[in-house]
């Protein structure tokens, strides 16, 4: 089991990655880009959520670079934070003594969610403009912070997307498409797999970085976020159900058996896996039931959001041979968190859930757009037998709404496998 010792890193790895993950890397174009610098453009706020090290910062500061009229408040710096906390309306006296209407940039407000009463209170009175990082909805929920509704557009910033490397072959179905908007040379898809796609990990030079700067990722996740969000005490105890929620990443876990095997109450490991979806570190994807009411009682799955992240707190070797052993679930896993980024970085009000039936049918994968189902199985080989459409065709017959189902894949080309079922290499999502 993973002790507190067992996450304990040499500083050097620390420091690097501190070097690494807070703004010394490769700069990539994001699909968040041209919306904020819209945005800004119109002179309007927004709040970017994301987990940590997805590359908000590098993010707002391109996107602000050459103005003049920046009022800038990393609150990562314990002096500028002290002073906030100390007297959050000291927010207000500043941006009054200012001459013109600047444009304020408060990175990582969950340190003081106070100030967002000062937020509040400047958008109303036309005195300033925001844009506002976070990685914890978790605090700010905690402090009643309401998140500014209607005074601000919220934006979420996921680790890359698969346009953003430039893996886009075409698009064969809209779940949605994207186009590519960089070529990212030296690392691969099946590189992604074991890890992951942060911004500051794709850009290290070789994989024994990569595999450095992840353990070290998952030494500042819990020695900063968690004891921040106020379970210092029982930071061993979340280390241990952390390395086993990561091993479960991608099922309905066993709160039983977990509770067992991390030697905390099943209680505990509901309040950590809130946690986890607080801190934007899992997706929660629910099953797909025709009553809504059944839903919110059966079991979710839980995704990491990054699969380099999962890996390291699995305390899996980050090594190409993983993908021999690992690579159905990795493949699952990656395609999922495509298809949750995509849809949540075209601002499309689709839903996700899985779907499963007691006689053992199962489809990973339900896009619900509304007015349609999308079924979506995913195979990581690069043919797909027609015997393994069973959970696909079932889930057809069950729903109306259902007309076409696809199977993700590793193949080359798109194939129609049957009349409402068709096969689509990932490059081609």
């Amino acid at each position: 089991m993973a002790g507190k010792k067992e996450f304990d890193i040499d500083l050097s790895i620390i420091q690097i990655y501190t070097l690494n993950m807070q703004g010394n890397f490769k700069v990539y174009l994001r699909n968040l880009d041209v919306q904020i610098k819209r945005l800004i453009a119109k002179r309007q706020s927004a709040l970017i959520l994301g987990p940590r090290q997805t590359g908000k910062t590098t993010l707002i500061k391109k996107c602000l670079s050459g103005m003049k009229n920046i009022m800038d408040y990393p609150l990562q710096n314990p002096a500028i934070r002290q002073e906030m906390e100390t007297d959050p309306s000291i927010l207000i006296k500043q941006i009054k003594a200012h001459k013109n209407t600047p444009f304020v940039f408060i990175d990582e407000a969950q340190k003081v969610p106070e100030l967002f009463d000062s937020v509040q209170y400047l958008i109303d009175e036309k005195m300033a403009y925001f844009i506002i990082t976070g990685s914890s909805a978790r605090k700010l929920k905690r402090k009643g912070v309401n998140l500014l509704p209607g005074r601000v557009k919220t934006y979420r910033l996921d680790p890359m997307q698969w346009n953003e490397f430039g893996w886009i072959k075409d698009n064969a179905v809209e779940i949605p498409g994207m186009r590519n908007i960089n070529r990212i040379e030296g690392f691969t898809f099946e590189q992604s797999m074991i890890y992951g796609s942060l911004p500051g990990i794709v850009g290290l030079p070789d994989d024994s970085e990569r595999s450095e700067m992840l353990r070290a990722y998952t030494h500042i996740y819990l020695e900063e976020e968690i004891r921040a969000e106020a379970l210092s005490r029982k930071i061993g105890a979340f280390g241990r159900f952390l390395e086993l929620a990561a091993q479960e990443s991608g099922t309905s876990p066993n709160l039983t058996k977990l509770s067992l095997e991390s030697g905390v109450s099943v209680p505990t490991i509901k309040e950590f896996y809130s946690v986890l979806e607080d801190t934007l570190v899992v997706e929660k994807i629910e099953p797909y039931l025709k009553n809504a009411r059944k839903r919110i009682l059966a079991s979710p799955r839980y995704y990491f959001f990054d699969t380099g992240v999962r890996n390291a707190l699995s305390r899996i070797p980050l090594n190409t041979a993983m993908l021999n052993v690992e690579k159905g679930r990795l493949f699952e896993h990656a395609v999922i968190l495509e298809i949750i980024r995509r849809i949540r970085s075209s601002g499309l009000d689709y839903k996700v859930y899985y779907w499963r039936t007691g006689g053992g049918a199962e489809v990973d994968c339900i896009i619900d757009t509304g007015t349609e189902l999308i079924p979506v199985e995913i195979k990581a080989g690069e043919r797909v037998m027609t015997s393994e459409l069973r959970g696909i065709k079932s889930f057809m017959d069950s729903y109306k709404k259902a007309v076409h189902g696809f199977v993700i894949t590793n193949g080359r080309i798109p194939e129609r496998l049957t009349d409402r079922v068709t096969a689509i290499p990932w490059r081609f999502l």
